[in-house]
């Protein structure tokens, strides 16, 4: 790829559009604000009720003591809610043509049409258009955003939203998206129905001091399958940013999800998200991530195994450049017998970068047959970047297989000594290094996706390799 394609392909991510605003709550978070976001949105009491008890207990919880340091994050300059002129459509051509104009920079509409189920987009705060493929919901597949599930699927979302998986009081951020959540994907996949092409999701930070708090809940019943993608992308400002999204996903007896996250946030963003799986028998989670941009990230999605025979697979990438520091990892509990996980992170920081896998696998007494392997490695460009590994490990059952590896490593000169002697210039030598390191991550995703990742490495390379 030329320089003159990588810098317009930059340009679909810092594209910047001046949408009409209908509603914004300000700066800051009261308990006003609270009551407003949920007046705005009609919801039920039980919801105000909820909303409620979560600012009061982000009130109370200190900010977290440990990882990446958030002392520059400022909630009294975030704006937690801001709607966009216009209605929801499930048209696109019926989308206000500002925020249309997004989205077709970003090439949502060429990947709905080439390789998805459905699509939802968020603008700031709201989902802006959603469609499901009718072949789907003849089957009984729900894709709709959060909003209108709380209003049409009432006794589901008030059954499993931030009840049996995050509860609010979960963490601070668990808390504050408690508080504030809005817009987000429902997807609920009945009993033996297989999604085969996957569904997606795009959620887009569009203003300064904007805060994103879009909520997904995945409920995959027996015998279903279903491969969900996230892509998240924000232009670059002076301000810091906040996206505080959560993620519960449900998978029932054998049933199977993917869910896949490309994220290319500004490098103004905190992105501090809860991410996690309740998995019953037999079944499979699998979460496949590529987090960068962003000045700081903590996220580190986790996979309960509460049923025999439960799997879970986490691939994760990392890629840190000058003053980003992306802090994540995997969480994994055994809570059945003969359950298994794997970990797989690679992570890349250059320049004064810093990447952390942070890890924990517990195996608690009686989970008994149950294997986890975790491979860690970590590629750096200079001498000024940082790269740890910090994995937990708690074993209290004898009978289980456990392994652990971890390498960190700059790009040797040998490597690239040798592709030069074949032709092959520095610059594209470490790229071609790079390609290959991710290449775990990449071969999980369908194909646009899996281009697009290679793209924002790229993007992330381009003039730091000399």
């Amino acid at each position: 790829m030329s320089n003159e394609e990588i810098q317009k392909n930059q340009e679909k991510f810092d594209h910047i559009t001046d949408a009409e605003i209908s509603y914004d709550s300000g700066e800051g978070l009261s308990e006003e604000t609270v009551r407003k976001i949920s007046e705005e949105k009609d919801e039920p009491d039980w919801m105000l009720k909820k909303r409620l008890q979560a600012y009061d207990h982000f009130k109370r919880r200190p900010m977290p003591d440990w990882g990446p340091d958030l002392s520059d994050l400022d909630f009294s300059e975030i704006t937690p809610f801001r709607v966009a002129e216009g209605e929801q459509s499930d048209s696109w051509e019926e989308v206000p043509e500002e925020i249309k104009d997004t989205f077709d920079q970003l090439g949502i509409p060429d990947a709905e049409r080439e390789a998805l189920s459905g699509v939802g987009a968020q603008y700031e705060s709201e989902v802006v258009y959603q469609n499901m493929k009718e072949k789907w919901e003849e089957k009984g597949v729900i894709f709709c955003d959060m909003d209108k599930a709380v209003q049409e699927h009432e006794e589901l979302v008030k059954e499993y939203f931030m009840n049996k998986c995050v509860p609010p009081q979960d963490n601070k951020f668990a808390a504050l998206h408690g508080a504030v959540w809005s817009g987000g994907s429902f997807v609920y996949v009945p009993e033996g129905v297989e999604v085969e092409i996957p569904v997606q999701a795009y959620f887009r930070m569009n203003s300064k001091g904007m805060g994103q708090f879009e909520h997904t809940l995945i409920i995959a019943e027996e015998n279903s399958t279903v491969h969900y993608i996230e892509g998240c992308s924000a232009p670059q400002y002076t301000r810091n940013n906040l996206h505080s999204g959560c993620v519960e996903v449900f998978v029932k007896e054998n049933a199977h999800v993917q869910y896949s996250t490309v994220q290319n946030w500004s490098k103004n963003t905190y992105n501090l998200n809860t991410k996690r799986a309740k998995v019953s028998g037999k079944g499979t989670m699998e979460w496949v991530s590529g987090s960068m941009g962003s000045k700081v990230t903590m996220l580190y999605p986790s996979s309960h195994l509460n049923g025999e025979g439960a799997r879970a697979n986490h691939i994760t990438i990392s890629f840190a450049g000058d003053g980003q520091d992306i802090d994540t990892g995997a969480k994994v509990v055994h809570n059945a017998p003969n359950t298994k996980s794997t970990i797989e992170s690679k992570s890349i920081s250059q320049g004064s970068g810093r990447t952390n896998y942070r890890g924990l696998v517990r195996i608690p007494e009686g989970s008994h047959g149950s294997k986890t392997s975790i491979e860690c490695d970590a590629l750096m460009f200079s001498d000024e970047a940082t790269s740890d590994t910090e994995p937990y490990i708690e074993i209290k059952e004898d009978d289980v297989e456990m392994a652990h590896e971890a390498t960190v490593g700059r790009i040797g000169d040998e490597e690239i000594h040798y592709m030069q002697s074949r032709g092959i210039d520095e610059e594209e030598a470490k790229e071609m290094i790079v390609r290959g390191f991710i290449e775990p991550i990449a071969k999980e995703l369908p194909l646009e996706y899996a281009v697009e990742l290679n793209r924002l490495i790229q993007l992330e390379m381009e003039g730091s390799l000399g």
